[in-house]
């Protein structure tokens, strides 16, 4: 063992050529409890192939040896070698010493492969030889968890959490409160949420979150408000603990918390959007137009920003806005025929007839199935003197809306005319 010690000295203070050499010239005459020590230390420095060699000369020596079996499958797992896993770890049988570890193994090779039936069976299995075995009970909720099994995989998380509540560095209130909320249980998933201890910036966003979707906003504005003095750069906590600012009917926080989150993420159109919104129904519509026209300018696309904009500057009387935005966007390749109607609109408010009909002759193939547009195109191509082409518009919109007897007269008014 004296050379053995030497090379782990050697690695430890990073002579890494010199720890291998050591072992490889010394390998010849090792004993096979020494083989065994030099396969562990492989395994831990990444030289998988050396320590296969090592374990393939020591399973023919002892092929009965569980551990050896275990430890090669592993490699062969590592090495991204499944089916060599696979082969080797059905040669166990429920005599041997190593089969419930195996069938744990050829769960998680067979889960990775698709075969989740398999898997399910394999873990069944094991549990039927250690049936309070917390780890077993994990494994079935996380297979169930993954194909979206959720009521299948509470029972499974609740009996492992009984037993022992971390598994592999999880807490498993953790995956019993996302399994609840996915059910759509989000009073049962915040029960949970409150037992879980780790102070993880991820399962605090999700603790929020589902206290957002089950309108306690008290719990969301509490629990993200500590991840945010906990991590202030988790940027997507901003705008919807800015919203739940909102919802509790805190304007002014609300505002607050999204310009503090556009701080953080200058570039993101949502948190423009958030702002604009919240500046606006504070009152401050230059600060509100001013942010949405740069969610805009972020992406010309983003309708949301685009149809906020057009709805208040209609409001405004400002028409001559909506021209510029719209021109704006057909300039960048954005043609939405709505736009064109929008469009139209406009230019028939300032009086530029010219503009609007053929805007409006645009949109038309488009919108010919459009009630509200065919309605409105109808009625401006009459006021237009274009009465024939206005009465055939105005009885494509009848046949939508057959119900609209103010149009029927009116088409009956034009052709006694």
């Amino acid at each position: 063992m004296e050379e053995i010690h030497k090379a782990i000295q050697a690695m430890e203070a990073e002579k890494t050529e010199e720890a291998i050499t050591i072992l490889q010239q010394y390998l010849p005459e090792a004993d096979e409890e020494e083989r065994f020590t030099i396969t562990e230390l492989y395994i831990q420095w990444g030289m998988l192939e050396e320590a296969k060699m090592i374990l393939q000369e020591l399973i023919q020596r002892y092929p009965k040896e569980a551990e050896l079996k275990v430890m090669m499958a592993e490699i062969h797992i590592d090495l991204n070698e499944d089916e060599d896993a696979i082969s080797l770890l059905n040669e166990f049988t429920p005599e041997d010493e190593g089969y419930l570890e195996s069938l744990l193994q050829l769960a998680d090779l067979y889960q990775s492969q698709g075969l989740f039936e398999v898997a399910e069976q394999k873990l069944l299995a094991a549990k039927q030889l250690e049936p309070n075995e917390a780890v077993i009970d994990f494994a079935l909720g996380e297979l169930a968890f993954s194909n979206g099994e959720y009521n299948k995989c509470i029972p499974f998380y609740e009996n492992a959490m009984h037993h022992q509540p971390v598994i592999a560095d999880i807490e498993v209130a953790t995956r019993l409160a996302e399994a609840f909320a996915a059910s759509g249980e989000f009073e049962k998933s915040l029960d949970y949420y409150e037992k879980v201890e780790e102070d993880n910036a991820d399962v605090l966003f999700r603790y929020g979150f589902v206290a957002f979707q089950a309108l306690r906003n008290d719990i969301a504005i509490h629990v993200w408000e500590r991840l945010i003095e906990d991590d202030p750069y988790y940027q997507s906590v901003y705008p919807l603990l800015a919203q739940a600012y909102e919802a509790e009917g805190m304007p002014k926080e609300a505002l607050n918390m999204a310009e503090k989150g556009l701080a953080k993420d200058e570039y993101n159109k949502e948190l423009y959007h958030l702002v604009g919104t919240l500046s606006h129904k504070a009152g401050d519509k230059e600060a509100g137009y001013r942010y949405m026209r740069e969610a805009v300018a972020l992406d010309p696309g983003y309708k949301e920003a685009v149809l906020f904009l057009i709805e208040n500057y209609k409001s405004d009387g400002d028409h001559e806005s909506i021209i510029e935005l719209i021109n704006q966007l057909l300039t960048l390749g954005e043609e939405d025929p709505y736009y064109l109607f929008e469009l139209a609109k406009a230019y028939e408010e300032e009086e530029d007839y010219k503009q609007a009909l053929e805007h409006y002759q645009n949109a038309y193939p488009s919108l010919k199935d459009d009630d509200v547009f065919l309605k409105a195109y109808g009625y401006f191509l009459v006021e237009e003197g274009r009465m024939r082409e206005g009465q055939q518009v105005l009885e494509e919109y009848l046949a939508i809306e057959p119900s609209n007897t103010e149009v029927e007269e009116f088409i009956h008014r034009l052709k006694e005319m």
